[in-house]
């Protein structure tokens, strides 16, 4: 007779060779690679700089362009390196950030230096600005984005909201003259469409991401009707909107670089700011922030602690709508006025930037401006006459999207009962 003897060691579970740490290394490495042979070849031996002002004049960081290409496409290589070895994983986010920006560098330096005489500087108050502008939008909507998420409400309606935000921005500020009204608008343009996603979702328990697809083609089609009804006939009626100025900060926006960037700028700018901030310490230090995370995390759990589920993620719907709206009314209050469809797709990227962000509000400004800088990165190369094809530069932020989500990334966990339905027992 045989006898079975039961142990309680441990079982040594494989791990994979390949695994985050190492591909990024490795593909850090091959970049460096690049980055060193042919943009090193490629760069001239003029100086690339970098003003610390809107102009060629002032302060500069200069780079001889070939050398520079050089030194940080090995700075990449290098850090592709130590991801490699048994100490990557510890310095993971930092290896990951100085092969990053080691590899833009590198590939400016080729830029500049190759640029014709008179063009070969970048001014970074001008980069810095135009980020910030570009990354509006995406700021108002992966904000949007988390508000819902973190409700256990997949929204995939921002492009829609956002849309929705700057037509309702544009009309009605036009028919009022006030530029107030028309904000006021915007955020109740996006909370419209975020009503629908709301009733649809939670309360006749379609699927989140179809609804989500169909609200954003009902926008477009909705606002373009009218458009071509109402503001193509007859523009100064109604498709020429007030516009909010520029508010400057004294003393802070004298700080080098930063200030004129930052502490010069519109309502939309110090909104994103402030919203950002309000809404990480609402969602992680109050009780509202505390039920709206157990909802988008065990449903059951909160309401049998006396949680109304379905009235919270009502409201958190509408407010998300509502912000997103506003980052809607940026475009049409701030620089343009309305034409069809002139969302193009930001609203797929700000969802991206939620996701890139890990559902933070954080997480998600960082992810947004990484977004708008290779959108500014695009405009940048284009005006100083890049060899590199414009069609080529306009792909910019949508494949800085695909390797922001596909490969830095990672692994990352949604709430737990995000996208699925509650039914009240």
């Amino acid at each position: 007779m045989s006898t079975m003897i039961a142990t309680d060691a441990p079982v040594a579970v494989a791990q994979r060779f390949w695994n985050r740490t190492r591909i990024s290394g490795a593909v850090l490495v091959a970049a460096g690679v690049v980055a060193a042979a042919v943009f090193g070849s490629l760069a001239a031996e003029q100086q690339a700089r970098f003003t610390l002002s809107e102009t060629a004049g002032g302060a500069a960081l200069r780079i001889p362009g070939n050398l520079g290409a050089v030194l940080f496409g090995l700075a990449t290589l290098a850090a592709g390196a130590l991801l490699l070895s048994p100490y990557g994983a510890r310095w993971f986010r930092w290896l990951l950030g100085v092969g990053i920006v080691g590899f833009v560098v590198s590939f400016l330096c080729w830029q500049i230096s190759t640029a014709p005489t008179g063009q070969n500087f970048m001014p970074m108050v001008n980069i810095v600005r135009g980020t910030f502008l570009l990354a509006l939008p995406l700021i108002f909507g992966s904000l949007a984005g988390v508000l819902c998420e973190r409700s256990g409400v997949v929204n995939v309606a921002i492009e829609g909201q956002l849309l929705m935000g700057a037509f309702a921005g544009a009309l009605i500020g036009t028919m009022s003259g006030n530029v107030w009204v028309g904000l006021i608008a915007a955020a109740f343009g996006g909370a419209f469409i975020s009503l629908l996603l709301a009733l649809f979702a939670i309360r006749y328990l379609v699927d989140q991401v179809v609804i989500g697809i169909v609200l954003n083609l009902f926008a477009i089609g909705l606002t373009g009707f009218l458009y071509e009804r109402l503001m193509q006939t007859d523009q100064p009626a109604y498709n020429q909107p007030p516009h909010f100025g520029t508010w400057e900060i004294p003393l802070l926006s004298d700080i080098p670089v930063l200030g004129p960037a930052l502490f010069r700028g519109s309502i939309f700018l110090y909104l994103a700011l402030i919203l950002v901030v309000v809404i990480n310490v609402a969602l992680f230090r109050t009780r509202w922030g505390l039920r709206t995370r157990s909802i988008g995390e065990h449903p059951i759990a909160a309401d049998t602690l006396g949680v109304r589920v379905l009235g919270l993620r009502y409201r958190n719907v509408l407010l998300a709508g509502m912000v997103a709206g506003i980052g809607g009314g940026s475009y049409t209050l701030l620089l343009y006025s309305f034409t069809k469809n002139m969302i193009g797709g930001k609203g797929f990227i700000a969802l991206a930037a939620m996701i890139f962000g890990r559902w933070s509000p954080t997480g998600a400004l960082l992810a947004s401006l990484f977004f708008g800088f290779a959108d500014q990165l695009g405009a940048y190369l284009g005006a100083i006459s890049s060899a590199i094809p414009s069609q080529f530069l306009a792909m910019l932020p949508y494949l800085a999207t695909l390797l922001a989500v596909a490969g830095l990334v990672g692994r990352v966990r949604a709430p737990a009962a995000d996208g699925k339905p509650y039914i009240k027992a």
